[in-house]
């Protein structure tokens, strides 16, 4: 029990911290970072631009993106969010007006950064370069959410997971559906 009270209060500390310590003018590209990732349109955006210049690799990334992303979502808006009930931050913790622009739904998980490290995770091997391309937006979409007192830490964290979990199972699902049920 002591460790779930200290996890929580480190959890509350480092949210102030962020809050307070992102320069504004840091905090003015992180918020344009997550205005175009809104509604997954970065994603998708990165998805058409792959499957148009990629050729034959960049259509196989840009599915395997979208198909994560989309599991991503299912998992942390669709169904975590409906478990967990957590408010998000306090307002009073965080210094700008960005704060009054946030959902109502529950803070935990962060299914901004689940769906920005599910395509992004998903993209990487089968074209690097792209996935490396995508991980600066996810990383700063990640540290958005915090700073804008959208989300705890914790809620980030599960919701990379979440995208990691979705990209493996995308990427390795049909395998695994065609050696069970093929050969098992």
């Amino acid at each position: 029990m002591r460790l779930l009270v200290r996890l929580r209060d480190a959890d509350r500390s480092l949210t102030k911290d962020v809050a307070s310590r992102i320069p504004p003018g840091v905090g003015t590209v992180l918020s344009a970072v997550e205005e175009t990732a809104e509604s997954t349109k970065l994603w998708c955006g990165a998805a058409a631009a792959m499957a148009w210049l990629g050729g034959w690799r960049g259509r196989k990334a840009a599915g395997t993106g979208l198909g994560a992303l989309v599991m991503a979502q299912l998992i942390s808006n669709g169904l975590c969010k409906q478990l967990a009930d957590r408010p998000r931050p306090p307002k009073e913790w965080f210094p700008h007006h960005e704060v009054e622009d946030r959902p109502d739904s529950s803070s935990f998980p962060s299914g901004h950064t689940a769906a920005a490290v599910a395509f992004t995770a998903a993209v990487a091997p089968t074209w690097p370069a792209a996935g490396a391309a995508c991980a600066v937006p996810a990383a700063m979409l990640a540290l958005e959410r915090v700073q804008s007192g959208a989300h705890y830490p914790s809620d980030v964290a599960a919701g990379a997971a979440i995208g990691l979990a979705s990209a493996w199972l995308t990427r390795h699902a049909p395998r695994l559906i065609r050696q069970h049920w093929l050969l098992g």
